[in-house]
């Protein structure tokens, strides 16, 4: 290329160096620092002090030049000097926090006998007040619930009841191996699992939020004892039989989780299963949090059981035109979700007098990716029904501005620095 210019009789050596080393803006022509001072390099001037140099002086000038800035530059060796550098004291206030998995503000967790074992149940509220129970899904327990009820509005909300979070058997965080011989309860007799919940605690009756597979429990129980339930908030539920394809990889998933663990395989399953396809896209750290918590929190050969009884499930049996429930239901589900056309199903076998279908945009786990839209749709459900008082803005943002403060706490005050590896998992760090 440089040949051909020299052969046409004219020669301007920097305009190529200035292509190959540049791009274009529109902003005007930007100042390098050089050393201890500030010198204008701009195109023009360049080309009006080096127009006629050979080739060779331009190429040693700016490799001069080149040499001289990047020898100003801070590398990476020299960050690690300065980090070791730290004397005794400063390194002594400076602590590496690890966080655990922020819990939902509960009372207590009480353990509760059934015919099929015992059973975890989380506390939420004042117990003399109305009653939320809530039921999880695949992979998840109690605590897939915390960012939703500790959402502001909730908490507005959420003065007016107590909310037991019901754990099917084995899930809990951390949950030791179920013994071999232990037979896990089939999905009706986890649904029957609740009556013992409400009689333990004296409850007369409820109002349902779950969630998958807790949703299709919630269903069932609603189904056999209507009396004992009041409204259902159902977040991507299925009223159907498993089918060849969800049964095909069920069956994989419980038998690698049995032998394996958890495998990538059954990893990816779990998030197309709560997120659909390309959660990246959508929040890479929420979905970064959630592999890490199925990887390291969840019992495999538990959840292998609470899948393989899951996915042996029957029909619900309900028709429009004949049984259905007859509780209020509210039928959630998000526009990305791969449940979406179960929940369509579900919805058309509802009676549409007493029930509501919400598809949310821009989500699939609706909980953690839109959990304002939920809260407000679930509020009006309330109070449509009459269990609730319409809030009015001022307590609303009155709320706001309480959490607000929470989260703003001053920190310039401490001595101690900590340093966080994932802050998705805790609200406020200093």
């Amino acid at each position: 290329m440089l040949r051909g210019l020299l052969s046409e009789g004219h020669f301007s050596p920097i305009n190529e160096v200035y292509r190959e080393t540049t791009r274009p803006i529109t902003k005007g022509p930007p100042n390098f620092k050089l050393g201890n001072s500030e010198k204008d390099v701009t195109y023009e001037r360049c080309r009006s002090e080096m127009a006629g140099t050979d080739v060779a002086s331009v190429q040693k000038t700016f490799r001069e030049v080149a040499n001289q800035y990047s020898n100003t530059m801070p590398s990476l060796h020299a960050e690690e000097t300065a980090l070791l550098g730290l004397d005794d004291m400063e390194l002594r206030n400076i602590i590496l926090h690890v966080p655990i998995t922020a819990r939902v503000n509960v009372e207590g967790e009480v353990r509760v006998h059934t015919e099929n074992g015992d059973i975890n149940v989380a506390v939420q509220g004042d117990r003399n007040k109305p009653v939320i129970l809530t039921y999880h899904d695949l992979g998840l327990n109690y605590l897939c619930f915390q960012a939703f009820f500790n959402y502001v509005d909730m908490r507005a909300l959420l003065e007016n009841f107590c909310v037991f979070h019901v754990t099917a058997p084995g899930q809990e965080d951390g949950a030791s191996t179920l013994p071999e011989d232990y037979v896990y309860p089939t999905i009706d007799e986890l649904a029957n699992q609740i009556n013992y919940v409400m009689g333990h605690f004296g409850i007369n009756s409820f109002i349902g939020f779950g969630i998958g597979a807790g949703a299709n429990i919630l269903a069932r129980f609603a189904l056999n004892n209507p009396r004992k339930v009041d409204l259902l908030a159902l977040i991507n539920c299925t009223s159907g039989a498993a089918g060849w394809i969800e049964w095909a990889y069920q069956k994989m998933n419980s038998r690698s989780l049995r032998s394996r663990g958890m495998t990538q395989a059954v990893l990816d399953y779990l998030m197309w299963h709560h997120f659909g396809r390309f959660p990246e896209e959508r929040s890479c750290d929420l979905v970064q949090m959630y592999r890490t918590y199925f990887t390291r929190s969840i019992n495999p050969t538990n959840l292998a059981m609470f899948i393989d009884s899951y996915v042996r499930r029957t029909d619900l049996g309900i028709s429009r035109d004949s049984a259905t429930l007859k509780v209020p239901v509210l039928n959630i589900t998000g526009a990305l979700s791969p449940h979406v056309e179960d929940t369509v199903r579900f919805n058309g076998r509802l009676n549409p007098n007493n029930s509501t279908w919400m598809k949310i945009s821009d989500s699939a786990m609706v909980l953690e990716e839109q959990p304002a839209k939920v809260s407000e749709a679930f509020r009006l459900f309330l109070q449509g029904e009459g269990f609730v008082a319409p809030l009015s803005p001022t307590k609303i943002v009155a709320f706001r501005r309480l959490s607000d403060s929470e989260r703003r706490r001053t920190c310039r005050h401490s001595p101690v620095i900590r340093i966080t590896e994932n802050p998705i998992s805790e609200a406020v760090v200093c």
